[in-house]
């Protein structure tokens, strides 16, 4: 085997290797704020208010589910440890090259992070409207004919949703201060 040869699988090793660690600590550190998020959202569905129709109370099921999805995330935290401890650090770039594959996840959890900042002042509806428009923007329409179509579906869901959980299913999605 020649010293390029050699060369060549080293690095591809250590490639290989940056990109474990990198995806390691990636899903850890999401995990994690996922985590808290959910903890945060736990603590608050306690103060939901009750009804007399929910002899277990309004907070009930949502902090069933969201304590579940923090037990979830710590499983995850847990099972990704193992990656970070069998390498080494991560040599340079490594992040910023696990940030760049992973960019349309996090373009589309800051649009889903503005949209829920969003619905408490203009409404479900105009604030999943740019949302939606944003998420097909991110994710490949961009010729003039693909960002019409996509205007159509977002005004489609984000009017039509709002209709049928309002109409169809009796629930009040929120409408904000100025809706």
């Amino acid at each position: 085997m020649s010293d390029a040869t050699r060369n060549a699988r080293s690095l591809d090793d250590r490639a290989h290797l940056d990109a474990k660690r990198a995806k390691a600590w990636g899903h850890i550190i999401f995990n994690a704020l996922l985590a808290l998020l959910f903890a945060f959202m736990f603590v608050r569905a306690g103060d939901l208010p009750s009804s007399m129709w929910e002899p277990m109370g309004a907070g009930t099921f949502p902090r069933i589910v969201l304590a579940l999805l923090v037990v979830f995330n710590l499983m995850i935290i847990i099972k990704e440890l193992p990656d970070i401890k069998q390498t080494s650090a991560l040599s340079q770039g490594a992040v910023g090259d696990w940030l760049k594959q992973h960019r349309l996840a996090f373009g589309v959890l800051i649009l889903f992070g503005l949209m829920t900042a969003a619905v408490p002042i203009v409404g479900f509806r105009w604030a999943s409207l740019p949302f939606l428009i944003g998420c097909q923007y991110l994710l490949g329409a961009r010729s003039a004919k693909a960002l019409i179509i996509a205007v159509v579906i977002a005004v489609a869901l984000s009017f039509g949703l709002e209709s049928l959980f309002r109409h169809v299913f009796t629930i009040s999605l929120p409408r904000g201060m100025w809706g």
